[in-house]
């Protein structure tokens, strides 16, 4: 089920809403519960038995954690339920491309039938696994109700498309949490704020790179390719932070307060920056669950940009099984070993240098976007040269109005503002009086209004994050 769709908007989440709300507390968690299975068992019903199953493997190997001593016996258990966590994700999301990938190159015979990934395995992976590595290193204590764990790892707002939820961020809130009438109005406020950015922005926008890619493929003129890149380079942010906005307003209607996932990353002025601001809570989990235990920076340089290499050859993969997502994930990790040896992370820009330091940024970035969005390396090199083709400039000027009309100019000059900050410097002033107060709640609900219209006209459109 999307967020952004009818069925969710009037249907589900009023339902859920209210009774949750008319029921006593003890049973408001279990009202979660059944609320997030028959979301998720919306589209996949036979793929909630693969969730719950994990669901199981972790709450039983916690509970041996908690009740085991002996350092090696413990490890052991980590090393089991971790390894099966991972051979689900594995099998599901990345059979088909092993098998694939042998047969071409290695010149194999595997027959193999084609496995279709659950929707969100990723997420809900990694959530469990990081509740399980908490357990075995004392951070947290076994959950022994399996119905709050349950709760951690199926609850519907970041089940999908995250954020990657702690269970230490959050175990306080399942146990004992405090809902109000201000913190739903804020999360119902934000939710508003996440739909227009899928359903006004992203989706506009997804219009402009999906024809220019289309095009690209038989290649196309310069400034051409540079709009439908950049057109997804905004796409991408409004879809997937759009998607956490919404993640997050849901959450603080029920009383939960989940923490942000995105920093307006493309005002960075190093790659390193980006990942500070970008999917923060992936980036968090690479950090603590892989990264430090590598052995960090704490082994001279050249460990550590060994292990960069490694947190981001593993971070394209677990983006997709396609050759393009590894490569978009080592591009990225290079520039950030690149600023790791040169001390560019930690330097202080002088005003002319910053300059210097975005456009850098936003032209790694922008690359990096080009693997991510292609169906192979082929295009990805075949629309990178596009974009650096001079002779086509004159010809591409002619053709950019075969892409854009009045309405998607707009699109494209809100998400460049809004990426930004500038919009929410804007509500946040809104904000100080209530007569602004005011004016900012007539504009969110115009801004619902015409999400509802959009709605009722659009045609199927998930969110991107749905593929991981």
């Amino acid at each position: 089920m999307l967020f952004s769709s009818l069925v969710f908007i009037f249907v589900f989440l009023p339902l859920v809403v209210i009774f949750y709300y008319i029921c006593p507390k003890k049973f408001r968690n279990l009202i979660l519960l059944i609320s997030s299975v028959i979301f998720y068992a919306w589209g996949e019903p036979v793929y909630v038995l693969i969730m719950l199953g994990t669901i199981l493997i972790n709450y039983t190997g916690a509970i041996i954690l908690d009740n085991i001593k002996f350092l090696p016996y413990k490890r052991a258990v980590l090393g089991l339920t971790v390894a099966v966590d991972l051979s689900l994700l594995f099998y599901f999301k990345y059979f088909n491309f092993f098998a694939e990938n042998i047969n071409r190159y290695l010149h194999g015979n595997i027959d193999f039938i084609h496995v279709v990934m659950p929707i969100g395995i990723s997420f809900y992976t990694f959530q469990a696994i990081s509740y399980v590595v908490d357990v075995f290193r004392g951070e947290v204590k076994a959950q022994k109700n399996i119905e709050k764990l349950a709760l951690f790892i199926t609850f519907f707002p970041q089940l999908i498309a995250g954020p990657i939820v702690k269970y230490l961020d959050i175990c306080e809130q399942i146990e004992n949490r405090k809902e109000t009438f201000q913190d739903f109005i804020l999360g119902l406020k934000r939710f508003i704020i996440g739909l227009s950015k899928k359903v006004i922005i992203a989706n506009t926008l997804a219009e402009i790179a999906d024809s220019v890619f289309v095009s690209g493929m038989n290649d196309c003129a310069m400034l051409v390719a540079w709009l439908g890149i950049i057109a997804y380079t905004l796409q991408i942010y409004f879809d997937f932070s759009g998607y956490s906005d919404m993640a997050i307003g849901l959450g603080r209607m029920f009383g939960f307060k989940i923490l942000e996932n995105f920093n307006f990353p493309y005002i960075s002025k190093t790659i390193t920056e980006f990942w500070r601001r970008w999917h923060i809570s992936l980036s968090t989990w690479f950090k603590l669950y892989l990264y430090i235990p590598l052995g960090g920076n704490r082994k001279g340089i050249a460990r550590t940009c060994l292990n960069l290499f490694v947190v981001f050859l593993i971070t394209g993969f677990w983006h997709g099984a396609a050759w393009v997502f590894i490569l978009w994930g080592l591009w990225h990790g290079l520039f950030i070993i690149f600023e790791k040896i040169t001390g560019i992370a930690k330097k202080d820009f002088t005003t002319l240098q910053k300059i210097f330091a975005h456009v850098y940024t936003a032209f790694v970035v922008i690359i990096g976007w080009v693997f991510f969005r292609s169906e192979s390396l082929n295009i990805a090199l075949r629309y990178i040269a596009s974009m650096f083709d001079f002779s086509t400039f004159v010809l591409s000027v002619g053709q950019l109005g075969e892409y854009l009309d009045n309405y998607k100019i707009i699109m494209l000059l809100a998400g460049i503002i809004g990426s930004t900050g500038v919009a929410k410097n804007i509500i946040e002033f809104g904000e100080v009086s209530s007569i602004r107060k005011a004016f900012v709640n007539i504009y969110l609900l115009a801004i619902f209004f015409w999400c509802w219209c959009c709605l009722a006209a659009s045609t199927y459109n998930p969110f991107i994050y749905f593929r991981f």
